[in-house]
C-alpha cells in the first residue's frame, strides 16, 4: 500500500471509531458524547454554574446550555438558582444522571486522553503537529470543533429524545 493509501485509511479508521463509538454510546446510554461529558463534569466537580461547566468541557456556554436543557428534560440534570447570588443558575447532576454515566461505557474521548497522557512529550508534539497540519491539507483549519470525539452536532439530541418527541435521528 502506498503512503497516501496509508494515510487515508487511518484517517478512515479514526473516523469510524468515533462514528462507531458515538453510535454505541448512544445505543447503551442514550446520551451523546457531549451530554456524557458534561454529566461527568457535574458528578466530578460537582454543582457548577453554567459558565464554569462550559469552561470545563471546552464548549460555549450556548452549547452548554442547549445540552442542559435536554438533560434537565430527561430528568438527569436540575438547575438551582443561587441563594446568595440570584443571577446565578447551578447546574446539578440527579441520582438519575449519576445512575446513568456510572453505568454508561467510557467515552472514547476519556480512552484517548488516557493514552496520550501516557506517551512522551516529543511523542505528544509530533502528533499535535501532524494532526494540525492533515487539518491543513484538507481546508479544515478554519473549521470550528470543540475537543470532543464525536460525530454531528455538538448539541444535537440523543437518540431517546428524537424517540420520545417522535424524530428519527437520521
Amino acid at each position: 500500500m502506498n503512503r497516501i493509501n496509508e494515510v487515508l485509511v487511518s484517517l478512515r479508521r479514526v473516523t469510524r471509531a468515533i462514528d462507531l463509538h458515538s453510535k454505541h454510546l448512544m445505543k447503551t446510554a442514550g446520551l451523546t458524547a457531549p451530554q456524557m461529558l458534561i454529566l461527568q463534569t457535574l458528578r466530578d466537580k460537582g454543582d457548577a454554574i453554567i459558565s464554569d461547566v462550559a469552561n470545563q468541557v471546552s464548549l460555549s456556554q450556548a452549547t452548554v446550555t442547549s445540552i442542559l436543557d435536554r438533560l434537565e428534560k430527561r430528568g438527569l440534570v436540575t438547575r438551582e438558582r443561587s441563594s446568595l447570588d440570584k443571577r446565578k443558575v447551578f447546574a446539578c447532576l440527579t441520582d438519575a444522571g449519576n445512575d446513568l454515566i456510572r453505568n454508561a461505557p467510557m467515552p472514547l474521548h476519556d480512552y484517548f486522553i488516557r493514552q496520550f497522557s501516557d506517551l512522551q512529550d516529543w511523542e505528544q508534539t509530533h502528533i499535535i503537529s501532524a494532526l494540525q497540519r492533515v487539518a491543513h491539507m484538507m481546508d479544515a483549519q478554519h473549521i470550528d470543533a470543540a475537543p470532543v470525539l464525536d460525530v454531528g452536532a455538538i448539541d444535537r439530541q440523543s437518540e431517546d429524545e428524537a424517540h420520545t418527541f417522535g424524530f428519527s435521528s437520521d
